[in-house]
């Protein structure tokens, strides 16, 4: 087959299928689906949309990554980190599940995708090196840990809020832990039992499945979930009636403020478009656009804070009859003689008026049956730019996370992985993703295990697990709606046990304290700045590109002596001699802008010590760059020695350094007879000269035989 060809359409590799490889693919895919299905739904909730948007990511992303990345087994989709990297990105700027915050949502996945295709096209996958290992394993286990306790809420059928410090979200929980919803947690316990149960002694049978399909038929045979309608002026309390009140006129004010901003920006686009009208109307319309849009913004902001006060109440409904209409109590303030319908109800919505409540357990709900829509994602230049950090981030994250699972499973099926053709197949996974309701998916751990573990031999098995999504979605969604929320809790939750390790910071410390540093402070960072978990994963690259600096900046410098075994090794460590007529130095490091001062100041140093010594020999093994400082600093050190009466000479100076050299003139104005290939060579010419100079110095030689041979070392 032309490898041009498949170069760019990497899924005709697969071909020619056989019929043992299309089996294997078959089961793998579907073995892979059942864990898909639940796990993406779960993973959109993280991600703050509604379950079924989990299964648009699961859909098409999946087939298209398998089709276009490297990797035979990869299984991509929604993922935990990622997920609440989204979540995380798109709270500041819009409710959780509202629309617009989906429509952002899917423009994420749209700027993600091309962000990782831009990389692959220009082959910049070396890009996410500067994600440095220690610095994503703090991160993976400060998020597996905000991700787990993201979900006590739902765990205890209590309400959670969202503010700037999930910390003072996750306590506000905790104070909650009073009014437990029962049902709920033992609905959450009951898949935790089930999925480790199986996991530990069954491990062959889908748990997550078989915890889903249990709960789901316990829900419905119980009435699990038992929402309810009411009026405003049902709630007795004078506040809180208040607080709903005023944030059902806040939605109709949105709504009118929407109408009049797309009337403007309608009217200056037409003016735009046909020349028409003054520039000082096209100026004011602008402006008038500029307050309604920050009117809008300070309104939304206004309902969400209102819509997270009403979430925290409990009350306790005394139902209509003919004399009066039904009551809404808070909690524990029924008066005596009440009789309630015995439910605890909350407020989940507030529209025009009306209440809606829920007074059992959560369930996933109606999920609209059918394909999802075909579209490009609704944008504008300014939430494109506001979003373009935290693309930027989830696309590096995201990719790192898809690479290393792909290289984890190359280890063992012996396959050629192209991280460069990784990223294409993300980022065409992703923008296509985008343009069917997705938003940002990557390479699953749990699920490229399975799908490596249940026999996959090609990409083909993604594509099946996709169709069976496929299938779901047309005739299986009304089975799903029972499915309780805490279940898809469990589910997330003990998929991200996994990723706490703990033993990989303590292995980073070890091996370097600087890579422990990061590994910690990115850790305590992320779960810092949570929900803003971008800042977090910044804040660790940019301190282990600091402390990289750093430890290059004083690369080790060595004082050189001839050992006994004729060798030249550093005096401090083998309490050797020195010449008295030669410095012999090796610098082990690149010379570059940062550590050109150290360089310029041992060498100055070496000199100083040894005022006698008319050569100095620096061993250059150990450098491999060298940039235009270091250029500069090598040629006022020459021309300075050089007027002090002081030869230098480089031995050992590696291709790439002497190219930089040759272009910029150093290697002219040192001089050829200068450089040498290795430090024997050198020491033969500078001895010659020596003697040459000083006849004298020959009595003074100081000879050491090597072994039993007859050779002789001299050092003068």
């Amino acid at each position: 087959m032309n490898k041009r060809l498949v170069r760019f359409l990497p899924f005709l590799s697969w071909w020619p299928v056989r019929g043992g490889a299309v089996k294997a693919d078959l089961i793998a895919g579907v073995t892979v689906a059942l864990v898909l299905i639940p796990q993406s739904m779960a993973y959109a909730q993280l991600a703050g949309l509604p379950a079924y948007y989990g299964l648009y990511a699961a859909f098409l992303p999946g087939i298209i990554a398998a089709m276009w990345g490297s990797s035979a087994q990869l299984a991509t989709g929604p993922v935990a980190v990622v997920s609440l990297l989204t979540a995380s990105a798109l709270a500041p700027l819009a409710a959780t599940g509202s629309e617009q915050f989906v429509a952002l949502a899917i423009l994420l996945a749209l700027l993600v995708g091309l962000i990782q295709l831009a990389l692959g096209v220009f082959k910049l996958g070396v890009v996410v090196n500067f994600l440095s290992h220690p610095v994503i394993v703090g991160f993976t286990n400060a998020a597996a840990i905000i991700i787990g306790l993201s979900q006590l809420n739902k765990l205890f059928g209590v309400s959670m809020g969202r503010s700037e410090h999930f910390i003072n979200d996750i306590w506000g929980v905790l104070l909650q832990i009073g009014e437990t919803h029962m049902p709920t947690l033992v609905m959450g316990a009951s898949a935790f039992a089930i999925m480790w149960g199986l996991k530990k002694y069954a491990p062959k049978l889908p748990g997550v499945l078989i915890a889903v399909v249990v709960t789901t038929i316990a829900s419905f045979a119980i009435g699990f979930e038992h929402n309810g309608k009411g009026q405003v002026e049902e709630i007795v309390d004078v506040e809180v009636k208040s607080l709903a009140n005023n944030f059902s006129l806040v939605e109709i004010k949105l709504g009118e403020l929407n109408g009049t901003l797309t009337a403007k920006s309608a009217e200056l686009k037409q003016l735009q478009k046909a020349h028409d009208g003054s520039r000082q109307h096209q100026a004011a319309l602008k402006y008038e656009i500029e307050l309604l849009r920050l009117e809008l913004q300070n309104l939304e902001e206004e309902n969400r804070k209102t819509a997270r006060s009403l979430r925290k109440f409990i009350f306790e409904q005394v139902p209509a009859n003919g004399a009066q209409p039904a009551r809404l109590y808070l909690a524990g303030q029924l008066p005596q003689g009440e009789q309630s319908d015995g439910y605890r109800w909350r407020i989940k919505k507030v529209a025009k008026g009306e209440l809606k409540l829920v007074g059992g357990g959560e369930v996933v709900g109606g999920i609209p049956s059918g394909l999802p829509a075909i579209q490009l994602p609704r944008m504008n230049w300014e939430t494109a730019m506001s979003l373009l950090s935290s693309a930027l981030v989830i696309s590096l994250v995201g990719f790192m996370e898809a690479v290393s699972i792909a290289k984890a499973m190359a280890a063992k099926t012996k396959q050629r992985i192209d991280p460069n053709q990784e990223l294409l197949g993300q980022g065409i996974s992703n923008i296509v993703g985008s343009l069917s309701q997705s938003f940002p998916v990557s390479g699953s751990f749990s699920r490229s295990a399975v799908n490596l573990n249940a026999g996959a031999k090609t990409g083909l098995s993604n594509v099946f697990a996709g169709l069976i999504v496929l299938v779901t979605l047309l005739f299986l969604t009304p089975l799903l709606y029972h499915l309780p929320q805490a279940v898809l809790a469990a589910v997330i939750m003990m998929a991200v046990i996994g990723l706490v390790n703990f033993n990989a910071i303590s292995h980073a410390w070890h091996t370097h304290k600087h890579d422990g540093i990061a590994a910690v402070v990115t850790f305590v960072a992320t779960l810092a700045f949570a929900p803003h978990l971008d800042n977090g994963i910044m804040v660790g690259a940019g301190l282990a590109i600091i402390l990289y600096l750093y430890r290059t900046m004083k690369p080790r410098v060595a004082i050189l002596g001839r050992h006994p075994d004729g060798t030249l090794r550093d005096v401090k460590v083998h309490n050797l001699p020195v010449s008295e007529n030669i410095i012999a130095m090796r610098y082990d490091g690149s010379l570059y802008f940062a550590n050109v001062p150290y360089f310029e100041d041992t060498v100055l140093e070496a000199v100083a010590n040894n005022p006698q010594a008319k050569h100095l020999l620096i061993v250059s093994d150990g450098i491999n760059q060298l940039d235009a400082s270091g250029d500069e600093v090598i040629h006022h050190l020459v021309e300075r020695l050089r007027s002090n009466g002081i030869r230098v000479t480089f031995s050992g100076l590696k291709k790439q350094v002497l190219d930089v050299m040759r272009h910029s003139g150093l290697l002219t104005y040192i001089g050829e007879e200068n450089l040498f290939a290795d430090e024997e060579r050198a020491l033969e010419a500078i001895y010659a000269e020596v003697l040459k100079v000083r006849p004298d110095a020959k009595r003074r030689l100081m000879k050491q035989r090597i072994g039993g041979d007859d050779g002789v070392k001299t050092w003068l």
